[in-house]
């Protein structure tokens, strides 16, 4: 089995003059339960070749057990120094995909038709999408056969109003994540702030903040080991 993560290629956070990029966390908690569980993680990005990471991610503050190892394990930060590009890829080679947060992905793969392809594409084939923090944003162009809002009517969670308050980024960001889930249309619902919760509604998963990527990266790959049993 293969699971295509896709990270940002995203780097500047609004006119800040201050970086971004995929949060650490975010791609090395599913990086780690695909991998362990023989699963191979395939990193993709709009530009391609080695995606910008939020400097903040790596600070002492949000470091965790599993990005530490990502730190220490050469191979992982191999794979991730070489993303292909994002236009190259197609679902037939995948049996999932999975989006990172971090703030870079609002500005170019929330527009990237390249991205709305694939996981339109991927969710037509009968294969799950998984998006955390920020990425669920990236739905924002999704949309059903019938030209429908992807997240109508569905439920969905992703980084909350009040948790971009608490990073003082509401007036930077090109939007709010919350607000568009719902202006969509989406059954949007929450966990306490900064705590996992992740959302599942048939092929689509969703997770509120980068404690929820590992949680949902599990969920996954629960769904993927259900549907190789059938």
């Amino acid at each position: 089995m293969k699971v295509l993560i896709v990270l940002t290629s995203h780097d500047q956070l609004g006119d800040t003059g201050r970086k971004t990029g995929f949060w650490l966390e975010e791609l090395a908690a599913p990086y780690y339960v695909f991998k362990d569980a023989g699963i191979e993680p395939v990193l993709a990005s709009p530009k391609g070749g080695k995606p910008p990471l939020d400097p903040r991610s790596n600070e002492p503050n949000f470091q965790t057990d599993t990005t530490r190892r990502f730190e220490a394990d050469a191979e992982a930060r191999a794979v991730v120094a070489e993303t292909v590009p994002l236009a190259g890829v197609t679902q037939e080679d995948f049996d999932a995909v999975f989006y990172p947060g971090g703030h870079g992905p609002m500005w170019d793969l929330a527009e990237d038709p390249d991205s709305r392809r694939l996981i339109e594409a991927m969710l037509g084939a009968g294969k799950p999408a998984t998006l955390v923090c920020h990425a669920p944003g990236v739905l924002r162009h999704v949309t059903t056969p019938d030209g429908e809002p992807l997240v109508r009517d569905r439920n969905v969670t992703g980084f909350t109003n009040t948790e971009e308050e608490a990073v003082e980024l509401t007036k930077v960001v090109p939007f709010l994540v919350e607000d568009e889930l719902k202006r969509l249309g989406g059954r949007f619902s929450k966990g306490a702030d900064w705590q996992p919760f992740v959302v599942e509604d048939g092929l689509l998963i969703t997770g509120q903040n980068p404690a929820s990527s590992g949680p949902a990266a599990e969920r996954l790959l629960e769904r993927l080991r259900a549907s190789s049993r059938t």
